[in-house]
């Protein structure tokens, strides 16, 4: 375990995810190349959200973001660290509704951010979770999706494909050989029309020219290292995520096509705005839209309803 993981539980919660929120760009720098391929304006989806470092930075750019993040203490420290147009959902994404098994290390709590509904060697502890598919929220004009769930992305892209083949948005997708194949990933995307980038250094590359299996296979004593490490030396990069583009499309700077939400004027908050966690109780029926419900005892108690002010 990394010395911030260790130290990560013992601290505030919020000053932890401003710590993320700081150092993510330089352990992920496609974070700070946002403007490369996330447009302003529209909807953007954060699946996995964790500490909520994507979530904080698609705030700026998008007219809405909805975050999808399963662990309940995340989804409810997401939610307080969020401006309102940001909709936390508490449950896991997958390509199907109803309950599923959340595995988190040994600790139980799922702040190192290695929760996943795919059981590792390094899962100890289990909680049942609501899951649903990203199609179920009927989300609209969606830019972009990013989903790093250690394992799932498969599911995830599965349960979200008509968002993905009407709405056509990036995709940030992260892929690592030693969680899984890299071969069912790429085999949608291309069959959904989609090409890979990936940024090894300051500029994108085809994933077409990069062998990611072989660079994460010479790199993978970095990925052991934790975030602040590699935040410290980012030059030790080890590239563990592909952006996704329509065919015809390349990454790089797009002029601004309409302000986004910091430099429009305020909204009426409405019903339908999310200024709370959203619960995912009852999700027997796959098209009905997500609401909040009250809080059922025991383990499925997962978050309860939270209004922002």
């Amino acid at each position: 375990m990394t010395l911030a993981a260790r130290l990560g539980p013992r601290l505030p919660g919020r000053l932890v995810a401003a710590v993320a929120a700081g150092l993510y760009p330089r352990f992920e720098p496609e974070l700070g190349r946002l403007a490369d391929f996330c447009p302003p304006g529209g909807t953007a989806v954060d699946v996995g959200g964790w500490l909520g470092p994507w979530t904080r930075r698609l705030a700026r750019r998008a007219d809405r973001v909805v975050t999808i993040e399963p662990v309940p203490h995340l989804a409810r420290l997401i939610a307080s660290v969020t401006p309102a147009h940001v909709d936390v959902v508490s449950a896991a994404a997958a390509d199907h509704s109803g309950c599923a098994t959340l595995w988190l290390p040994a600790d139980g709590r799922g702040d190192r951010g290695v929760s996943s509904l795919v059981r590792r060697e390094l899962h100890g502890a289990a909680l049942d979770v609501p899951c649903l598919p990203l199609d179920s929220l009927a989300l609209t004009s969606v830019t972009f999706i990013k989903i790093d769930v250690d394992g799932g992305e498969l599911a995830v892209l599965r349960g979200a494909a008509r968002t993905i083949e009407r709405e056509l948005p990036a995709l940030f997708v992260e892929l690592e050989t030693r969680i899984q194949p890299l071969a069912p990933v790429l085999d949608w995307t291309a069959a959904h029309g989609y090409h890979g980038w990936v940024l090894p250094h300051s500029h994108w590359t085809p994933l077409a020219d990069f062998d990611l299996s072989a660079h994460q296979s010479r790199t993978s004593h970095v990925a052991e290292h934790g975030l602040l490490r590699r935040s410290l030396a980012p030059h030790r990069r080890y590239v563990n995520s592909v952006l996704f583009l329509p065919a015809g499309t390349c990454p790089g700077p797009r002029p601004d096509s309409h302000p986004g939400p910091s430099q429009s004027p305020p909204r009426t908050p409405s019903p339908h705005d999310a200024h709370n966690v959203q619960d995912i109780h009852d999700t027997h029926d796959t098209h009905a839209p997500v609401r909040d419900l009250p809080d059922p005892p025991g383990v499925h108690d997962h978050v309860p309803h939270e209004r922002r002010h």
